[in-house]
């Protein structure tokens, strides 16, 4: 069986939140109202701390995207990424990507962002997979629904093992790379945690379980050691 490397997004490949940048880009594209940013970053400020309620928070968001045509929001959202997004690359971490794929792993993207966000990053990445909170469309529009489990917390060790026994990957060899105690039931079932930027719960779980933590730095292209060995260096 193979090993997979598996990475967040938000905080881990890139700077910052996406659904930060996203709904900034929405606000000054005329697609938001003032009012839907401020819901957005209180939502963002429950996910920091652990506390949001994801179910709650998509009864809120679902009605912003029902019935919009996929493709308008696929042709949005590739225009976003390359204008708000790729700047907040983490070098480091891209070259991180390039080494695990040159040591044979399986490389995907492991996100509770949707597959908008995740895909041009991915095909720039050269990622073939991205594991991502999925939206139903029907008729090439948005119904409002989402697939279940959500990609978020322990819904990302539900997506992780169906791409584990589709590609023949073997978790207990795999690294996950995040940021985020919410995501603490996918680091608890691979064999590599990692941790990047980590949130203050995070770094001190890392801390006592001795999980190496890596600092990249936007503007940084000094290539990370594969094993991201050496805790805060």
């Amino acid at each position: 069986m193979r090993a997979a490397a598996l990475f967040d997004v938000d905080g881990t490949l890139i700077a910052g939140n996406s659904a930060r940048l996203y709904m900034r880009h929405l606000r000054r594209t005329g697609q938001a109202r003032r009012r839907d940013v401020m819901r957005t970053l209180y939502l963002l400020l429950r996910y920091k701390f652990g506390l949001l309620d994801i179910e709650s928070a998509l009864g809120e968001s679902m009605p912003f995207i029902l019935g919009k045509a996929e493709a308008d929001v696929r042709v949005d959202a590739a225009r976003w990424y390359a204008r708000d997004v790729r700047p907040h690359l983490y070098g480091q971490m891209a070259q991180l990507v390039a080494a695990h794929q040159r040591a044979g792993d399986v490389t995907a993207l492991v996100t509770s962002a949707t597959r908008y966000v995740a895909e041009p990053l991915a095909t720039e990445l050269g990622i073939a997979h991205f594991l991502v909170s999925q939206l139903v469309v029907r008729d090439g529009h948005f119904t409002g629904e989402v697939v279940r489990p959500l990609c978020y917390a322990a819904g990302k060790v539900h997506w992780a093992r169906v791409l584990a026994e589709h590609e023949g990957i073997d978790l207990a060899q795999s690294y996950f790379y995040t940021d985020s105690i919410t995501d603490l039931p996918l680091l608890e079932a691979v064999g590599h945690p990692r941790i990047v930027c980590p949130d203050p719960p995070l770094r001190r779980l890392a801390q006592r379980r001795g999980w190496p933590i890596v600092w990249p730095r936007l503007g940084d292209s000094t290539m990370l050691p594969l094993a991201a060995a050496g805790g805060e260096g």
